[in-house]
C-alpha cells in the first residue's frame, strides 16, 4: 500500500465513516474504493443494511409491459429522494 495525499470533501468522509460505522478517513476512503471497483459485499456489510429496504411497488412501476410512451410513467410511483443529482456529474 502507498501513501497518498490527496484534498478531499471532509463532510463526505465523515458522512461516510457516521453511515457505515467507518472509524478513521483511511477506512472510508478505502471502503469507497472497494465499492467503486465491484468487490462483494461482506455478510456483515450486508446485514448492516438490514431495515433500510424499499417501500416500492416494482409491480405498479412496470405496468405489466414496455413502455411505450414516456408521457404513460406515473411520476408519483418512482422514489422522490434522488439525493443532489447534480453532484454527481463530477465523475
Amino acid at each position: 500500500m502507498s501513501r497518498t495525499n490527496i484534498d478531499i470533501d471532509d463532510e463526505l468522509v465523515t458522512m461516510a465513516m457516521r453511515l457505515y460505522n467507518l472509524r478513521t478517513k483511511r477506512e472510508a476512503v478505502n471502503y469507497a474504493l472497494r465499492q467503486l471497483v465491484g468487490d462483494p459485499m461482506t455478510l456483515e456489510e450486508a446485514l448492516a443494511m438490514k431495515g433500510v429496504g424499499w417501500e416500492g411497488d416494482l409491480d405498479a412501476i412496470k405496468g405489466g409491459g414496455p413502455i411505450e410512451d414516456l408521457d404513460d410513467i406515473d411520476l408519483d410511483l418512482l422514489p422522490q429522494d434522488l439525493g443532489d443529482l447534480d453532484a454527481r456529474d463530477d465523475r
